[in-house]
């Protein structure tokens, strides 16, 4: 439970950061348009902060911190969100610098991004299998 909190507590201070990041660098920048810089801190509050609080009170009840398809969620899951965040960040950045891309910068930050959805999907899955192991099952034997 306390590793969940922390990696909860982690996302909550990266979105907060990142939030400040938006406001204040577009401020600097004189940028009114929009930009993917404002979807990073969503991102991380939501995706992180919010849905390991909630986890944590799955685990409450459960064995699904020991559950080996939960510790590959962790992994997974923990590996794609910052590298979602890192990709908006950086696509942000660049739409408020104006900084013309060409094809094969525009198709990689576009890729990675891609890939790091990706990432997610298949960790939220992998979460709801072990989610059905832990409850689904259990309450089938009962």
């Amino acid at each position: 439970m306390k590793k969940l909190w922390r990696i909860s507590f982690i996302y909550l201070l990266a979105g907060i950061a990142s939030g400040v990041f938006y406001r204040e660098y577009t401020k600097y920048m004189a940028f009114g348009g929009r930009t993917t810089l404002a979807f990073t801190h969503v991102h991380l509050i939501v995706l992180g902060t919010l849905l390991f609080l909630i986890l944590m009170l799955f685990c409450r009840d459960s064995r699904l911190l020991q559950n080996r398809k939960f510790k590959v969620f962790l992994i997974l899951y923990n590996i794609a969100l910052p590298l979602m965040a890192v990709m908006l960040l950086v696509r942000g950045i660049t739409q408020v610098r104006a900084l013309p891309l060409g094809k094969g910068a525009d198709a990689a930050i576009s890729g990675i991004a891609g890939i790091s959805h990706i990432m997610i999907t298949a960790a939220l899955v992998v979460l709801m299998l072990a989610l059905k192991n832990c409850y689904v099952d259990t309450i089938q034997r009962d």
